[in-house]
């Protein structure tokens, strides 16, 4: 067993992590939840011996140790897959397996002898795995199995998951925790990382709790719920998310025909106003660069884009916006947001010259700070203050700040790219509700999401891409979410 006790980690005035004990029992899959921020990341690297507990200690097997390093933590028998994985993408399965710690014969590595072995760890675990395949043809899910093994090759006892499925379809994803099965059946410790509680049931053998950096509850998946798992990750009971209205689309805003763009290969599709359109896919399949096509990012090298009826020949993002095209991107810190500008203006960026925000050639200041206080208001963006430095801001209040601005616009075409990654469980419902009313509005609603789930809340219809490509297109009665990740890794049942 290990035992993590008493574990206190600060970052300059921030208290990471506050007098945290956790212990984990040989052969269990332990589930360890809570919001982002919450300190669950913390509290594994500090096992991991990417951080040093500034209090606290560890023991395994009753006896205390020092994990300075992840060498230290791997002598230990503690291995880590990362939310984002650390292979060679033009190495061999086997050659990233055993990277670092290869067998070698004249001083060169063995390669036979390295996948002999590799196989065998294969075997013994029960992975199906062309070790000599490079890992750049490797799907996802094929190449966190690869992750697995090559801490398994290192003769890991703990097995520490980060977010594990977040870039998996549902089929991958059930094939994972088959896997955590088989190996807490072999008495290895699984340890999850995770929010999507569903999930966490289904895996689990037992769940802790993290709340601001604190351990607050233990609980066992056959005695609890979602709702119940919820309430202690927020404090407070979070609303259900309401059905998605019925509602009758009306005109056709945005069309593509056949259209052709790097990460984009022969897209014909149509969001009218007042649908949700979701684009539903594994991470890299060209559904960022389609959002960048229809925001004026990026060019498109033949087919056709048309707007309210109009072809357009190719745009510039200022002609986008200028056309009622709103954008909400991923990556609000590089593409969204100055962190160093105050919040009112980042509140009028890409309409600071225009009314109400300028008169002739001058800002009229009083009128931003209105707005951007009205803007805070009704987003509740929080703290009230419209100089403070946008940077200072939680990223949930940098990200409301965001869909405010874009939303202030009125736009009749709003582009979202992954709106409510790394947000808490409070900002995720309040941004999937004003993309609720702005379909009520009349808005034509482009979704970009790699969480199935949240596609499958909100939107009238989905659209799959696989390889840059459409691989399917469901309405809301059609939507099976089997069906859908099979599109997703480019199945089309005949």
């Amino acid at each position: 067993m290990i035992s993590l006790r008493h574990i206190t980690k600060r970052f300059g005035s921030c208290t990471a992590l506050d007098d945290v004990s956790l212990d984990i029992r040989s052969g269990e899959r332990l589930a360890l939840i809570g919001e982002n921020g919450a300190g669950k990341s913390s509290l594994m690297n500090v096992l991991y011996g990417l951080y040093h507990q500034d209090t606290g200690e560890l023991a395994f097997g009753g006896q205390t140790a020092r994990i300075k390093t992840p060498a230290d933590a791997l002598a230990r028998g503690v291995g880590m897959v990362h939310q984002h994985f650390t292979l060679v993408p033009t190495l061999s399965v086997t050659e990233n397996v055993v990277l670092g710690r290869e067998p070698t014969r004249f001083g060169v590595l063995d390669l036979p002898r390295a996948r002999r072995e590799v196989d065998a760890t294969c075997a013994k675990f029960g992975f199906k795995l062309d070790t000599g395949a490079l890992v750049r043809d490797l799907s996802v899910g094929s190449q966190q199995k690869v992750e697995i093994v090559k801490a398994l090759h290192r003769g890991v006892t703990t097995l520490i998951l980060d977010e594990p499925t977040a870039v998996l379809t549902p089929a991958e994803a059930d094939e994972l925790f088959a896997v955590t099965r088989r190996l807490s059946d072999q008495g290895l410790s699984v340890v999850l990382i995770s929010h999507k509680l569903r999930e966490v049931l289904t895996f689990s053998t037992r769940i802790a709790v993290m709340r601001k950096g604190k351990k607050v509850a233990e609980a066992v998946p056959s005695e609890t719920s979602p709702e119940q798992l919820a309430e202690l990750m927020v404090g407070t009971r979070p609303a259900s998310p309401p059905a998605l209205a019925a509602s009758s689309p009306g005109d056709v805003v945005v069309a593509t025909q056949k259209l052709q763009a790097a990460g984009v290969h022969d897209f014909s599709f149509t969001v009218r106003a007042g649908e949700i359109v979701g684009i539903a896919g594994v991470d890299g399949n060209g559904q960022r660069e389609l959002a960048e096509v229809l925001t004026g990012l990026r060019e498109w090298t033949s087919g056709t884009l048309a707007f309210e009826g109009v072809a357009v020949k190719q745009w510039s993002p200022r002609t986008a916006r200028e056309r009622g095209v709103a954008h909400i991107p991923e990556d609000r810190l590089r593409r969204a947001i100055v962190s160093d500008l105050s919040v009112e203006e980042n509140a009028s960026l890409g309409r600071q010259t225009k009314a109400p925000f300028a008169k002739g050639a001058r800002i009229d200041f009083a009128a931003r700070t209105a707005f951007t206080a009205e803007l805070m208001e009704a987003h509740d963006v929080r703290p009230r203050d419209p100089q403070l430095r946008t940077g200072g801001l939680s990223g949930g209040n940098q990200q409301k700040l965001v869909v405010g601005r874009e939303l202030s616009s009125e736009p009749k075409l709003l582009v979202v790219v992954q709106p409510t990654r790394g947000l808490d469980i409070a900002a995720v419902a309040a941004v999937r509700e004003r993309l609720r009313q702005q379909r009520q509005k009349g808005c034509a609603v482009v979704l970009v999401s790699l969480d199935l789930d949240e596609v499958l809340e909100l939107s009238d219809r989905v659209v799959v891409m696989y390889d840059g490509r459409i691989t399917g297109e469901f309405t809301r009665a059609e939507f099976d979410e089997r069906v859908i990740g099979r599109r997703m890794l480019g199945v089309v049942d005949a």
